[in-house]
């Protein structure tokens, strides 16, 4: 489940090199035309429409599935928070949820885990604040909408092994914040967006990806995980890092005000932040091919295999 944006365009493809058989279930008819295959098909659900999440076909594959992803929800940061984004951001992640839960439940033998996102504005933004797993969670709307994301995840049946994963700023060249940061940066007008001291808990997508794939297959996997690499960073340590990678200035900030102006409330997620650490991942042994930002920067400004 929301599988077809930004992270799925890595995460699919890594899951068929693994040998996994995937159903993939989207708004979209097909979201992947050049995989389409034995291994590979294409499920349409809406979650406007209730009933879409009970159709046969859909049934027939949750119950056929060892493991379900669900990563589904609108972006964030990318329009103004009108009451009908503010609603459509939450429809897209509880609501969705729910409606799989829901099917989930209707099956006599359901999947045998859930790997469902959250992210880190589960805890709010602070400047000070360090957060891991056991934090307590935050008081603003994205905080809130983890919560409810979270609730409907916990709902799944119960022989269902869950893990939730929260997900930070995830780094890759195609989307995300470091797909819209590139082509300014790349043109030499780069800088920091607002303050540059808010803190940014990040991960590369290729981490992120190989997480989901081992919270699949280990059993050991379960409850809550802060899907973030083990160095936080500021904005300003973030933009001068890009810099160098990319062989370029990163001297021009951009104003917090700009930002509230062409995003609303939306400017949050990039002018606030929150230091958080993986403390679970680390304790589980989970490895990072990118624990560095330099690191990861340099894999995903590069063209060629991660």
């Amino acid at each position: 489940m929301g599988c077809s944006g930004f992270v799925g365009r890595e995460l699919v493809p890594f899951l068929l090199e693994l040998g996994h058989e995937l159903t993939v279930v989207s708004r979209q008819s097909q979201p992947f035309p050049a995989l389409v295959g034995e291994r590979l098909v294409t499920l349409q659900a809406d979650p406007s429409d209730p009933a879409s999440w009970q159709h046969d076909g859909l049934l027939q594959a949750l119950a056929a599935a060892e493991g379900v992803v669900n990563l589904a929800g609108e972006p964030i940061a990318e329009k103004r928070w009108t009451a009908a984004h503010r609603q459509l951001l939450i429809d897209s992640r509880v609501r969705t949820t729910e409606l799989l839960v829901q099917a989930m439940a209707a099956l006599d033998q359901p999947p045998r885990v859930l790997v469902n996102a959250s992210a880190v504005g589960y805890y709010g933004t602070s400047a000070e604040g360090r957060f891991a797993e056991s934090s307590p969670a935050g008081g603003d709307l994205l905080a809130e909408i983890c919560q409810r994301w979270e609730e409907a995840a916990a709902a799944r049946p119960a022989s269902c092994r869950l893990v939730i994963l929260r997900i930070g700023i995830v780094l890759g060249p195609d989307g995300g914040a470091l797909g819209k940061m590139l082509p300014v940066f790349r043109m030499g007008f780069g800088g920091p967006v607002g303050s540059g001291r808010q803190w940014m808990s990040w991960i590369h997508r290729h981490d992120l990806c190989r997480l989901v794939a081992a919270s699949l297959d280990d059993p050991s996997y379960a409850g809550v995980y802060n899907a973030v690499a083990p160095q936080p960073t500021s904005m300003s340590a973030f933009a001068a890092g890009l810099g160098r990678v990319l062989g370029r200035p990163s001297l021009l900030p951009v104003p917090g005000p700009v930002l509230q102006l062409l995003l609303g409330d939306g400017a949050q997620v990039v002018l606030e932040g929150q230091h958080v650490s993986p403390q679970r991942l680390l304790e589980q042994g989970f490895a990072f091919s990118y624990p560095e930002l330099s690191g990861a920067l340099a894999a995903a400004t590069t063209p060629g295999p991660r």
